[in-house]
């Protein structure tokens, strides 16, 4: 079976599905590959790297059996695809539920690395937190580099600096990362989020835990995601984070559920009551953002002189290490369910049946379903 690896054409994005050295492992498993000319550029893997996979145009890759893909595919792509071929990457099926039932009406098998299941047996499979962790590191040097202070608390001649104050809102993958970034780079550091269960995670990286008195003690679905707040709770949670706020030097803001809009942490008020040059990073903003200001992929600065980013794809600015973890996920996958080069779909097991979202002419996803419904 053919393997093809397209060339990315959503803007601002640099990442390539597979790296050569993934490329190497998948030609030793049986398969043949062939990535598009100047795929791997932005990601400073050019062309002369993969010398285990032909180098072809978009058309050719676009014959494969197998396409991986990072973003997922633009109109100009969907043209290409065919009844029986094989769709991998993050597809966004829950924010483009349409762009599924185009694949699904083109007879695709489209599999969503963001719908693998958190289970042990696909944790190698996991690219959602691969990327998050990234996402959080980012994050952090985003904030650091914008700041008009530092971070770290030290002593000069002239006398003591103070460390900054970061508060995270929201301990994932991504704000834990951006958590334990904060702390190695000197500041003080409180993390907070609506499940309680990660009050142990937070402090063991040296953060503090801050908890407000709300009931969300059923905040925390089966797979260890955040759930949706009831609507008091909703209303009531920026309003007692609103003078934690207030005292900090950075926020960012991690805080998503697939599918939905991202809850409102950060109101209008909370960030005109943050102190000048303070900084708000808000890494919900694909999701309409977690602050009521941020506009995707700008900087607005406030009356009172805050900033608020939001960046809707940090991986990408570190496009060499998310490119090898993400191609590291795809392997594993298109691995867990091929044989002597052969990819073979399989219903029966949880993994393939939950990360794939079309087979057969058919949305298979009841909740792409539901979507595509209202």
């Amino acid at each position: 079976m053919r393997i093809g690896v397209p060339k990315e054409r959503a803007s601002g994005e640099r990442r390539v599905a597979l790296v050569p050295e993934t490329v190497d492992r998948l030609v030793k498993s049986g398969f043949e590959v062939v990535v598009e000319t100047g795929a791997g550029d932005a990601a400073l893997f050019p062309d002369a790297a993969y010398t285990a996979a032909t180098i072809g145009d978009q058309e050719s890759v676009w014959q494969s059996d197998i396409v991986v893909k990072v973003q997922p595919p633009v109109d100009a792509e969907l043209q290409h695809v065919r009844a029986g071929q094989v769709v991998l990457g993050f597809l966004s099926p829950l924010d483009q539920p349409a762009m599924i039932e185009q694949l699904a009406s083109r007879g695709a098998t489209a599999l969503s690395m963001e719908l693998v299941p958190r289970i042990s047996r696909a944790q190698k499979m996991d690219a959602l937190s691969a990327m998050a962790s990234l996402g959080g590191y980012k994050a952090v040097l985003l904030a650091a580099h914008t700041l008009p202070k530092l971070f770290p608390l030290m002593t000069t001649a002239a006398g003591t600096i103070k460390p900054a104050n970061v508060l995270v809102l929201g301990a994932g993958v991504a704000g834990l990362q951006a958590i334990a970034t904060a702390k190695r780079l000197g500041a003080r550091v409180a993390g907070y989020d609506i499940r309680p269960a990660v009050k142990e995670e937070v402090e063991s990286l040296g953060a503090g835990f801050l908890e407000l008195q709300l009931e969300t003690q059923d905040a925390q679905t089966e797979g260890g995601y955040a759930k949706e707040l009831a609507q008091e709770i909703q209303q009531r949670q920026p309003e007692l984070l609103r003078p934690h706020i207030a005292n900090a030097d950075v926020v960012i803001t991690t805080a998503l559920i697939p599918g939905r809009p991202a809850p409102l942490l950060i109101t209008e008020d909370a960030v005109q009551d943050m102190k000048p040059g303070s900084i708000v990073i808000d890494m919900a903003a694909p999701n309409g953002g977690n602050c009521a200001i941020t506009k995707p992929d700008e900087t607005v600065t406030t009356e009172g002189g805050g900033v608020v980013l939001g960046p809707t794809n940090l991986p990408s600015e570190m496009a060499v290490q998310a490119s090898e973890l993400y191609a590291r996920t795809l392997f594993a996958l298109i691995d867990e369910f091929a044989e002597d080069g052969e990819f073979t779909p399989n219903f029966d097991d949880e993994i393939f049946a939950g990360a794939c979202v079309a087979h057969d002419g058919e949305v298979l996803n009841e909740r792409v379903k539901g979507l595509l419904a209202a």
